[in-house]
């Protein structure tokens, strides 16, 4: 995952300034025969998505008053983690990202909607829309790129606190919803700059507090509470639990294989002064990833198994990615550039083994057979409990040992 500018056998070397610029011209094209085309289907659509998750959840809920018994349990829990995941993908994030406010509807737009997420709106709006669709894959601007809390590209040093990861994105997956509040919230970067006690921050901090703690007394106080005449408040209290941490990892794993599998570009820092609105778009086509499958996984996913199409024209209402994304694929086809989409499973398992990759030093894991586990393992001990000095020794022979590797494989 070397930034793009690093890279022996740059993807975009081909492009001259002038085609950077017609991709542009023919992507703004596309944009503006939706724009123009957006009508009384589109608003039935998203109308219709509302109506049914809420029907869906609260059906369950009424099934989950009788949660004590197993089958209750298990047809209320199904439908509440559906109703989760639909309100938080297809409809809360599109819907916060201004995709239907050309409908004019003050109950369906961006400046007034609020979701089943523990991180408030406007929040999330200022982390995710403005910076992280300005900055997509530039390493050091764009923080939804490993969260703050992973090593996300082979330039990037290695310490000993990478090792552990895996483990630290296992439980943010768990409690997504809750590290998405933390990330929005900025709370790793207010605390290692000391910003902590400002007005913004407390502000913010209050914000927070109060939706978890709204979150918190809906699912585990307020729904429970109703199951009590049945003997089902803890089996209540146990499937909103269930239904979040499904929602949760399912949210995760989308948006993981989103920007996080092989395949995808990051960039540097500097390659974004002067970008033109044609730089920003290859930016946005080879830092994004896409999910193949049916219309109902694209549904489940928010459509953000179009994430090319989705961080091309973030503002087009959802339900037209997968009418658009044939257009898109040919655009890559016409011009040379990759365009990165695989199954669910394929490309969640790209996404994991990047985490692990990068966990480890550069070229460890590709180094590493059956036969050499124990020189190897010795190896990450002195790399893990030495000096940096002799952190970057022991990585100059990996680096060079997993070329040969690699050249071998090519010969």
């Amino acid at each position: 995952m070397t930034a793009i500018q690093k890279k022996a056998d740059n993807p975009i070397a081909h492009l001259t300034r002038a085609d950077i610029e017609q991709i542009g011209i023919e992507l703004d094209a596309i944009r503006q025969e939706v724009i123009e085309s957006r009508g009384a289907s589109d608003a039935a659509y998203i109308r219709g998505m509302i109506k049914t998750q809420r029907s869906l959840e609260l059906g369950s809920r009424a099934v989950l008053l009788f949660s004590i018994f197993p089958p209750a349990w298990l047809v209320g829990t199904a439908g509440l983690s559906l109703a989760k995941i639909l309100d938080n993908m297809e409809i809360g994030h599109n819907i916060l990202h201004g995709q239907w406010d050309w409908m004019r509807d003050p109950k369906i737009h961006s400046t007034t909607w609020e979701w089943d997420s523990a991180t408030p709106a406007e929040q999330w709006k200022h982390s995710h829309n403005e910076v992280h669709h300005a900055y997509t894959n530039v390493i050091g601007k764009d923080n939804d790129l490993g969260y703050g809390i992973m090593r996300v590209d082979e330039d990037q040093p290695w310490v000993p606190f990478h090792l552990a990861q895996p483990v630290w994105n296992f439980i943010n997956a768990l409690f997504f919803e809750y590290g998405i509040a933390a990330y929005d919230l900025e709370l790793g970067a207010a605390t290692k700059k000391g910003t902590t006690k400002t007005p913004e921050f407390r502000k913010n901090l209050k914000g927070v507090l109060k939706k978890v703690r709204r979150q918190v007394t809906k699912d585990y106080v307020v729904h429970p509470a109703l199951s009590l005449a049945t003997g089902s408040f803890l089996s209540t209290m146990l499937a909103n639990f269930t239904a979040s941490t499904i929602r949760n990892l399912w949210s995760h794993s989308i948006i993981m294989c989103g920007h996080f599998p092989e395949g995808v570009e990051t960039f540097e820092r500097r390659s974004i002064e002067g970008e033109t609105k044609g730089d920003w778009y290859i930016r946005q086509m080879l830092g994004s990833a896409n999910i193949s499958g049916s219309k109902t996984m694209h549904i489940l996913s928010g459509n953000l198994s179009h994430q090319i199409e989705h961080h091309l024209f973030p503002d087009l209402p959802s339900n037209r990615y997968g009418e658009i994304a044939p257009k898109i694929q040919a655009l890559f086809e016409k011009y040379g550039l990759n365009y990165c989409a695989r199954p669910l499973v394929p490309q969640v398992y790209s996404a994991w083994h990047k985490v692990v990759r990068l966990s480890l030093p550069n070229g460890w894991l590709a180094t590493t057979k059956v036969g050499n586990a124990p020189q190897q393992l010795a190896k990450l001990y002195k790399m893990s409990t030495g000096t940096p000095k002799v952190r970057r020794a022991i990585q100059a022979r990996l680096t060079q040992e997993a070329r040969r590797v690699e050249e071998s494989a090519a010969a």
